[in-house]
């Protein structure tokens, strides 16, 4: 139309623009300025706390009455792996500030999300998602290889408060578990109790831990009867079958066998913790209809029925094994792909490159100082080793927050959105 003003879109911030998948390390190292400070508190404040219930929990499993000590002993580790999804959070929480995506928030009029607020909402996801890749295995045997140097030969019993309690007062505590569990669950999601989420989460971890402990007990007197079930047996005649008619079976598995533990610390890991990142900025749903939004799936996800956005949810318990071991990853490969495919060769590239340098650097260290005395090592290594474990930590959740700024707002140029 004649005398019409037609004006063009909107160009997007130049904040916005200047994010660069190749920019990636630069701008992990531009939040590692503004924010190592606090990182370093953060990490070095859960080192005590974690220090502090592993000596409680190895001092209070050995002594009279063994049955109630090793309850205790677990409820310790359940703190202490509590304990670590919490720093996780706080470290991820305190670098909120040096993100653009969130600064872009808060122009925009949202409300940032407390602390508190993103514990309350984030770490039952997490404690799912740190259940299901077994992360909770680095921590008891810490704990295991602790209180066995502390007690060994003084008590027999050194190394066994995690795998020493019954399997039936086990199962007794488990249900006592789950039904704390259930109902500060329901709390959670009708959000009628502050704190509730964390709560929940307690006890969802309680729940697990001596849930597993009955059933390594009971596994393990069972796996001589479960070897000769007839479905077992069928099914390991079918595989050795296979191995013989087909020539290339074997090599094929074998070769499977060696690449698969690469694949996963390098790429599917990574992609987790990204996917942890992404809950504590409230990027998406932790469920599976966050891996089909925005497709043309997402009709049929409709369908199946809608998911909480706060807290886990599975859309059947068959599939739930499949979907908190993998659908956290899937989630995390959409988000960086948002970013271009260059973001997401980096940021696996990054995280591997981090483990590898203090790898190399710690060893170096050792060298240096060397074991002309044997001795000094009891002194010397544990702080060798704090310096490694923050050195690590910190420069990961920097990684982890650059790359998801960088899709975040490369999605937001675009006129995406992350949000649940």
């Amino acid at each position: 139309m004649s005398g019409t003003t037609v004006m063009p879109p909107p160009s997007p911030p130049a904040t916005v623009r200047t994010l660069s998948a190749y920019g990636l390390p630069a701008h992990a190292l531009r939040i590692l300025g503004s924010c190592g400070l606090s990182l370093v508190l953060w990490f070095s404040a859960g080192r005590v706390v974690r220090g502090a219930l592993m000596l409680a929990g190895s001092e209070v499993s050995h002594g009279d009455y063994r049955q109630v000590r090793f309850v205790i002993t677990m409820f310790v580790f359940t703190l202490i792996v509590l304990n670590e999804l919490i720093v996780m959070v706080g470290m991820l929480h305190s670098v909120r500030g040096a993100l653009r995506e969130i600064r872009a928030r808060r122009e925009g009029g949202e409300a940032d999300e407390s602390m508190f607020g993103a514990l309350n909402r984030a770490t039952l996801a997490f404690a799912a998602i740190y259940l299901a890749w077994g992360f909770q295995n680095q921590d008891a045997r810490d704990f295991i290889g602790l209180d066995f140097n502390r007690w060994v030969g003084e008590d027999e019993t050194a190394g066994d408060g995690l795998v020493g309690l019954d399997p039936r007062v086990s199962l007794a505590v488990a249900a006592v578990a789950y039904l704390l569990k259930a109902l500060f669950g329901w709390l959670h999601a009708g959000g009628k109790l502050k704190g509730s989420g964390v709560l929940t989460t307690f006890f969802e971890l309680a729940f697990a831990f001596y849930s597993l402990n009955a059933l390594f007990v009971f596994t393990s007197a069972r796996s001589d009867w479960l070897g000769h079930r007839a479905a077992v047996m069928t099914f390991t005649d079918w595989t050795e079958q296979a191995r013989e008619a087909i020539p290339w079976w074997k090599d094929f598995w074998e070769a499977v066998g060696g690449v698969w533990p690469y694949f996963v610390d390098s790429m599917v890991v990574p992609l987790t913790w990204l996917t942890v990142a992404s809950l504590v900025y409230g990027a998406f749903a932790e469920d599976t209809r966050a891996i089909v939004r925005g497709t043309r799936l997402d009709t049929v996800a409709d369908q199946l029925g809608r998911t909480h956005s706060l807290t886990r949810n599975t859309m059947t318990r068959a599939t739930a094994g499949f979907q908190e071991r993998w659908v956290p990853p899937a989630n995390a490969f959409r988000l960086a792909t948002r970013g271009g495919a260059p973001l997401f060769g980096l940021f696996c590239l990054c995280y591997v490159g981090i483990r590898v340098v203090t790898d190399y650097a710690d060893r170096g260290v050792r060298m240096l100082i060397g074991n002309e005395h044997p001795f000094s090592w009891v002194v010397i290594s544990g702080p060798v080793e704090f310096v490694g474990d923050l050195l690590v930590m910190v420069l990961t959740v920097c990684l982890l927050a650059a790359t998801f700024d960088i899709a975040a707002t490369r999605s937001r140029a675009a006129g995406e959105t992350l949000t649940a």
